[in-house]
């Protein structure tokens, strides 16, 4: 009988699949935006010469631009026009959104509504042209550089025009970029940058699982590690799932009413408060704040090894900072739990939803209404963000301390694992929206022509 159920379900969600027009129209943009993106990853800069740039880049295998590169979906290791990927749009995100708590004028805009979110909009796009800029200036100044000890470089003739012209293409790139994932997330489905990330990810999988099992046949590495690795990955996938769907439900109670037959009814519901209501962005927020300036220190550290101050203070950052170092993993905590407590201080507003309590005559039992319970929501939502906080550190720290240790490809580490099931189960719950939004369509289009046709007799 069970069975028998469950197929008849299948076979009704699959049935209004086919139906859900516009959820497929969705569907095949996403999928056709995404595949511009691998595209595009493939379009190398002017003026480089990638056999002595592929030469030069394994020679800093398992440093912070093999991180770097997972980001941008192997853009940086090819040097394409999407090397810098989404990350300084990130970046000017985080600007923005630290502005509008601390400027007067930002939060005023930002309270405006739909208008004054296009215009914090727009001032982050000019932020992402900025930073751009500053780091494609950078990039192309150290790929003229990168190499000159060894006699081997990558750029064919440099000078300023290559600057210019790799300062241009990488800002037409990552605007590129910003706009495919804004269009993802109005005319498709899921949030496009996110999904840009995750797609950067998964497009580097099969190699990182390449590479680990043919460690396993070659020898160089102890078969019982590389299951330990991959049964350690499906736990994280497990963990991750179970936390991701772990939320605080609190009590709301609403004022006896009465039904129409007579009866006393009280109503009652409850607030879900999610362990983790920041989702990917801290881990992602983290990384493009260390990632901008330990790129530009590897980089300069890799080619002017001892050259001037500037260079030696660089290599000095490089070294200090270097992927699974004790400073490096600091950091990168620090950032996580701070931009987990950031995050949710902007998403969940426990006085505007006290005011909306008291507004409907809902309240918290053994909570006073208004500021009692603002306090109370505030103090529950605090200690379900340090679970929270806890478990995202976690989950990127531990196995980044066993890649830097193990030698465990940068693609199987806890962040890139965090955010391809979180961008997954997200995208899956926004397909489930629109299918049942679809099936409620359906019914409200058939009671409609029942009426119509009883009306007619």
């Amino acid at each position: 009988m069970a069975s028998a159920a469950e197929s008849m379900a299948a076979n009704m969600s699959l049935a209004n699949f086919a139906k859900a027009t516009d959820l497929k129209k969705r569907l095949w943009f996403t999928l056709g935006a995404l595949i511009v993106f691998r595209f595009l990853s493939f379009v190398p800069l002017p003026g480089i010469d990638p056999r002595a740039l592929s030469a030069l880049f394994d020679q800093t295998r398992g440093g912070v631009l093999d991180f770097f590169n997972m980001f941008s979906g192997g853009g940086l290791e090819r040097m394409s026009l999407i090397a810098l990927g989404v990350m300084p749009y990130i970046t000017a995100s985080i600007v923005m959104q630290l502005a509008t708590t601390m400027n007067p004028t930002l939060a005023a805009l930002k309270k405006e509504g739909e208008s004054g979110r296009k215009k914090i909009n727009q001032y982050t796009r000019y932020g992402t042209v900025f930073l751009c800029a500053i780091q494609g200036y950078f990039m192309a100044v150290a790929l003229e550089s990168w190499g000159a000890t060894s006699g081997q470089s990558a750029v064919i003739d440099p000078g300023m025009l290559f600057r210019v012209t790799v300062v241009i293409s990488l800002v037409g790139g990552s605007m590129f970029l910003m706009w495919l994932g804004e269009q993802i997330t109005s005319r498709g489905i899921g949030n496009g940058i996110s999904l840009i990330i995750m797609a950067g990810i998964v497009a580097q999988l099969p190699t990182a699982l390449a590479q680990l099992f043919e460690g396993g046949r070659t020898g160089s590495m102890d078969p019982f590690v590389i299951f330990v690795i991959v049964v350690l990955a499906l736990g994280l996938v497990v963990f991750i799932c179970f936390m991701e769907r772990a939320q605080r439900r609190v009590l709301i109670q609403y004022p006896k009413r009465q039904t129409a037959r007579g009866q006393i009814q009280q109503e009652r519901s409850h607030l879900p408060l999610k362990v983790n209501t920041a989702g990917v962005i801290p881990p992602i927020f983290a990384s493009s704040l260390l990632l901008m300036p330990l790129t530009i220190a590897q980089f300069a550290g890799q080619a002017q090894p001892g050259d001037s101050l500037w260079s030696n203070i660089l290599i000095e950052v490089s070294q200090w900072l270097q992927h699974g170092s004790p400073a490096y993993m600091f950091l990168y905590g620090a950032f996580i739990v701070f931009f987990c407590f950031f995050y949710t201080a902007v998403v969940f507003n426990p006085e505007e939803t006290a005011e909306n309590l008291k507004k409907y005559g809902g309240f918290i039992p053994g909570i006073r209404p208004g500021k009692r319970t603002e306090e109370y929501l505030d103090y529950v939502l605090t200690r379900v963000t340090v679970v929270g906080a806890a478990y995202l550190a976690l989950i990127c720290l531990i196995p980044e301390f066993l890649i830097a240790r193990a030698g465990i490809p940068f693609y199987l580490g806890g962040t890139s694992l965090l955010i391809v099931v979180n961008v997954t189960m997200d995208t899956v719950t926004q397909i489930q929206s629109h299918l049942i939004a679809h099936q409620y369509g359906d019914l409200i289009k058939k009671a409609k022509l029942k009426g119509g046709g009883l009306r007619g007799r």
